[in-house]
């Protein structure tokens, strides 16, 4: 079974906190008071219809209202203000769990480009502080901005081209964590299709104006599910199946995940009549009997679309010997892994249990060592970081890829239960996992001197012009390998041929990880 399979069969135990429904006592970063006051100072004339309504039109508003994830709407002046308070504590919390919007990318560190950043910028930070401490006045009724019409905008990708709806399922209040299959689903689709993007809702009778308990339970009952999509009958094996290529593995869906969008020239194909499969399917209580189901939101691409690139996940962790000491913090774990083949990363996703609170992804070519992201740890919200197409890595076969994961076993980490217990790996969440389920897609030798250069191209990049996360990037003389020198002719057919085997077979080992391999090593 391969390390993403393993993914936690209980991550949970003291489940998610929302947004204003989290106890907000200790969030308070040092000197926040000072930090405050003066933006308060500097920001004497703001209110909320000429400078809070558009940062929550930008960021906060896709959760936050009607029939959505979070606990309250902030879509008028008369429901953000009794929030004022709350808001200015929860947006300056830093990159680290509680922090709103949740995205916990650090800021000082590594590329900074991502595809549906959330996150505020120290601007709007300081402007929503400012209102808070101002009383939080209402302004102008003139300058207030065009609502949105989220009922056109419910989903993060847009309009989905297909929305797949699963069954039912009712989770009594009283019920303890459950593990098992969803019934099998047909996806509805009659042709093949590749995919850009998909999206998952829990659709729920929960209602949100009642009493809600202070955990994201209080609104879903799905943790998470794996899954993939298949072309089933009674005729035909999985394994053959495989072969077909008409079984596709898909994310696996977490609580809070943002939508997946996939590298443009790798769309994932949804043969035609396949249906979801789930692999293990995790419901927790909400503390009331719930009914709900999943839906999913597919964006595809154009009809004619083929790939140029083939995808490929790392796996990189490791959820087999941690060893967490009891009452300690900032203990650290670490794990590598050696790129076999040419590679352009396209995302970033931590995956930890309840000591978990950092995570940092790191490249090594040659002598050089970059960090490419930090980015601090919700176990309560999990989040997977798209690179922006001209700052995803671009890394050269022989990279090693390197994680570090730091965790906190200490009374100060409020998801342990009891902090005075060793903790090593295992599925639940006082047990512990240690993986980046990144993805990213395989380039051949032409085809990764052609990104460059095309990257050279967009960002106008000059000889001495380093970009990180792309060691080779500034320099254009790379001679190409010498088969990509002459044309093909009848005469090399055997030896395509041979190839195209050959590079099966690379494409098989791709995939391995190593948790002691080192530079020597390569």
């Amino acid at each position: 079974m391969t390390q993403r399979s393993h993914i936690c069969g209980a991550i949970f135990i003291r489940l998610a906190r929302l947004a204003g429904v989290a106890c907000l006592a200790g969030l308070a970063m040092p000197g926040t008071a000072f930090a405050g006051q003066t933006a308060a100072a500097e920001h004497q004339d703001v209110t909320y219809t000429k400078d809070i309504a558009p940062i929550l039109q930008r960021r906060c508003q896709t959760c936050h209202r009607p029939d959505s994830v979070a606990p309250m709407s902030l879509l008028t002046y008369q429901q953000a203000r009794p929030w004022a308070r709350a808001m200015k504590m929860r947006t300056g919390v830093g990159p680290r769990a509680g922090v709103m919007p949740p995205w916990y990318l650090e800021h000082d560190i590594g590329i900074q480009r991502y595809k549906n950043d959330p996150s505020l910028s120290e601007e709007e930070i300081a402007k929503i502080a400012a209102w808070a401490d101002n009383g939080a006045p209402e302004g102008n009724p003139v300058d207030l901005p065009e609502p949105i019409d989220w009922n056109t905008s419910a989903w993060s990708i847009g309009e989905p081209d297909l929305i797949t709806v699963l069954p039912d399922i009712t989770m009594k209040g009283t019920a303890p964590d459950w593990w098992g299959e969803i019934e099998t689903t047909p996806v509805g689709i009659t042709e093949d299709r590749y995919v850009a993007a998909l999206e998952f809702k829990e659709i729920n009778d929960v209602d949100l104006a009642a009493q809600s308990r202070d955990t994201v339970g209080g609104r879903f009952i799905y943790h998470h599910m794996i899954w993939s999509t298949q072309v089933v009958g009674d005729d035909v094996e999985q394994d053959d199946q495989r072969e077909r290529g008409t079984t596709t593995g898909w994310p696996v869906h977490e609580v809070g995940r943002n939508a997946d969008i996939f590298d443009q020239k790798a769309g994932r194909l949804l043969s035609a009549n396949s249906s979801v499969v789930s692999n293990s399917l995790h419901l927790h209580s909400n503390g009331r009997d719930t009914t709900g189901h999943l839906e999913i939101g597919w964006k595809f691409h154009p009809a004619d679309y083929e790939p140029d690139y083939k995808r490929v996940g790392r796996g990189l962790g490791n959820a087999l010997d941690i060893d967490l000491r009891p009452m300690e913090t900032d203990q650290e774990l670490h794990a590598y892994t050696v790129l076999q083949q040419n590679q352009k990363i396209t995302s970033f996703e931590p995956h930890l249990h309840a000591p978990g609170e950092r995570m940092c992804l790191e490249a090594i070519w040659g002598m050089n060592i970059e960090t490419l992201t930090c980015v601090g740890y919700d176990h309560n919200w999990v989040r997977t970081y798209e690179y922006e197409e001209d700052y995803a890595p671009l890394l050269p076969k022989g990279t090693i890829l390197h994680i570090t994961g730091y965790m906190n076993n200490s009374p100060a980490n409020r998801n342990i239960p009891d902090p005075r217990n060793w903790q090593g790996s295992g599925n639940r969440s006082v047990t512990n996992m240690f993986i980046d389920l990144g993805l990213g897609v395989e380039l051949s030798d032409e085809q990764f001197i052609a990104e460059m250069a095309e990257r050279r191209e967009r960002l106008e990049l000059g000889p001495n012009d380093h970009t990180l996360g792309c060691p080779l990037c500034p320099y254009d003389d790379i001679a190409l390998p010498e088969e990509y020198q002459r044309r093909p002719s009848d005469a090399d057919a055997d030896d395509d041929a041979e190839d195209d085997e050959d590079e099966t077979a690379d494409e098989a080992e791709s995939g391995s990880t190593s948790a002691s391999t080192s530079p020597a090593a390569r």
